[in-house]
């Protein structure tokens, strides 16, 4: 593991990257999170056979329509009404009603990475080739993500089973030309931006709407940038459990290697040989006590929940992210057309319900840190609050006593948000849709306590980085191994000491800022250790 992860965490996104191919291939969580942060582009897959397959699909599809044969959504009214014919005058016209008719999303609008995240997750499905759509519609799609032509989503309206319908059906009206979309920076009808780039707005074919907005995409490219931004969580809170460790002349010990290989959960050890690469060089002389309290002794255990935990959450987002989960599927090899329940968001809602509690417990881990520094009681021998005030101005300074108290605040709102959203299933759609995933809910609040997560993590960064400068400036033969030197130097680039009171907001919101971002821009970095 590099001395420089834990920098290189606090540095401004890069540049764009290379394309990244989509179809026939397995698309990883990593490529989501480039396509949606670092402007990568995307590329249709140039096999000829897989492109044959795409157009095989839509063939097959229209053949079966004409031979009379009945298809849900495509033929049918939707959901419930699938027991109302379309007349085939009106089957060409009843893509575009169900696009229209769910347009009617509320709450905050997807930023632009979210937005790159969800269209990424929806044309790798529909690239799959079970969807019976054209290669022109993913064309289209690549077009969005590749000339920044990004709707205006709404988050919330959908209940994550017969899919992301609401929010996913403002994909599909700006692929036809309809509602606003952003475009160089500014709100533009859709319509304008396609003919701007000399382009003619797609008109959707049989199935074509069903099979944009029946899919899992919203919970999915949510999930994919949720589990980059909880990864680089982990390692953050590792380096501050060291940090801490050194600021409150604690116990290198707690960390041994045997200690994790008795009790031999990967995740755990993983964290532990973090803190202790950090420490290393460190004497491991007994402090101020023979035992450091849980914070700091057992944070490789709570560490670990999160990193174990991401492994399997690697698996069932890569899993959904790289499958075909709309209804009906097209099956362009025996065809067949199958009726299912692929937009069933269940393993998505699932992750997302695990993920946010693990996070939310680094939240709580670093709160309860951050208590102990800037608490005379408990920090051995440094100043209350942690401030660096002179004698004389000491009584009327108080250093991190609001930052603490902020902190305790967002950790305690990212608890109360741990409830999982997968129980509430509600009855909806005339009792068809009787089972829900709530997949996009347990999404959005997973996102909500990472952000709030990110805020304790900013919190505790710049009070640990104070604390142990206070602490060479008690003994300045400290021990401060070289990769804490280089994190707290870099942290005090952004955040200088706190030798008299000041506001931190602003330093707390460009840490946040940053420390969010730099897990989106590269989530392998702080990974390997």
């Amino acid at each position: 593991m590099s001395e420089h992860d834990l920098i290189d965490d606090l540095r401004a996104p890069r540049n764009a990257q290379q394309a990244v191919t989509i179809g026939g291939r397995h698309l990883t969580i990593e490529e989501v999170v480039s396509i949606a942060t670092q402007r990568a582009p995307v590329s249709l897959n140039a096999d000829a056979g897989w492109r044959a397959r795409i157009e095989r699909g839509a063939d097959f599809l229209r053949r079966h329509l004409a031979a009379g044969k009945t298809v849900y959504g495509v033929n049918t009214g939707y959901g419930d009404a699938c027991v109302v014919d379309v007349p085939m005058e009106l089957v060409e016209a009843l893509p575009l009603q169900l696009t229209r008719y769910h347009g009617c999303g509320m709450g905050a609008y997807l930023d632009d990475a979210q937005t790159l995240a969800v269209i990424a997750a929806r044309l790798n499905s529909l690239a799959y080739g079970f969807s019976g759509v054209r290669l022109v519609l993913l064309e289209r799609l690549a077009d969005l993500i590749n000339h920044r032509v990004l709707p205006r989503v709404p988050s919330e309206g959908s209940v994550g089973a017969s899919g992301d319908l609401t929010p996913l059906s403002y994909v599909a009206a700006a692929l036809v030309g309809e509602r606003d979309v952003m475009f160089g920076g500014a709100l533009r009808d859709a319509s304008d931006v396609w003919s701007a780039l000399g382009v003619t707005p797609l008109r959707l074919a049989p199935k074509e709407g069903l099979a944009l907005m029946n899919g899992t995409a919203v919970m999915t490219g949510l999930a994919c940038l949720a589990f980059a931004r909880a990864r680089h969580l982990t390692r953050l809170a590792a380096r501050l459990t060291a940090l801490s460790t050194v600021a409150l002349d604690g116990r290198a010990a707690h960390f041994d290697a045997t200690i994790f290989a008795v009790k031999p959960h990967a995740g755990q050890a993983e964290a532990a040989a973090w803190i202790r690469a950090d420490l290393a060089g460190r004497d491991d002389t007994p402090g101020h006590r023979l035992q450091d309290r849980y914070s700091i002794r057992c944070a490789p255990h709570v560490i670990g929940v999160a990193s174990d935990a991401l492994s399997w959450m690697r698996r069932d987002i890569e899993n959904e992210l790289n499958s075909a989960n709309d209804n009906p599927l097209i099956d362009p090899d025996s065809e067949r057309v199958l009726h299912g329940g692929n937009f069933y968001g269940g393993h998505i809602a699932f992750a997302m319900d695990a993920l946010k509690t693990a996070v939310a417990n680094l939240a709580d881990l670093m709160d309860r840190q951050l208590a102990l520094i800037v608490d005379d009681k408990f920090n051995n021998g440094l100043p209350r609050n942690l401030t660096g005030a002179t004698h004389a101005r000491a009584p009327i300074n108080h250093g991190f006593k609001a930052v603490q108290i902020s902190a305790s605040a967002w950790t305690a709102e990212a608890l109360k948000h741990t409830m999982p959203a997968s129980v509430f299933s509600r009855s909806t759609e005339a009792h068809n849709q009787d089972k829900v995933s709530m997949g996009t809910i347990a999404a959005r609040d997973c996102l909500r306590v990472l952000e709030l997560t990110e805020q304790v993590a900013a919190a505790h960064t710049l009070a640990a980085v104070q604390a142990m400068q206070l602490r060479l400036r008690l003994d300045p033969e400290t021990p401060v191994p070289a990769p804490l030197r280089a994190f707290a130097s870099t942290v005090a680039a952004v955040s200088p000491f706190v030798d008299e009171d000041r506001a931190l907001e602003r330093d707390l919101r460009a840490l946040t800022a940053r420390i969010a971002a730099c897990a989106l821009v590269d989530p392998n970095e702080g990974a390997a250790s």
